[in-house]
């Protein structure tokens, strides 16, 4: 996948956990878990909003697109 997901490093700069977020915007553990590390195909829009307003961060902030030379 040419998306690069970067939950764990706006995390980091919030200095929240994944717990703490996950209470805040209601979403499991697991979910935030599998995408933190990548392992999603895709993201509700109403998600990456929570996880924006949680995290006072825009989207381009948590997903960034890579091309990959072939």
């Amino acid at each position: 996948m040419n998306i690069r997901i970067n939950l764990d490093i706006e995390l980091a700069r919030k200095k929240m956990s994944l717990t703490e977020l996950s209470e805040r915007i209601g979403i499991s553990m697991t979910n935030l878990s599998l995408l933190k590390n990548g392992k999603v195909k895709a993201i509700r829009f109403s998600t990456l909003e929570a996880i924006c307003e949680a995290l006072e961060c825009q989207p381009g902030d948590i997903l960034v697109y890579e091309k990959r030379n072939k």
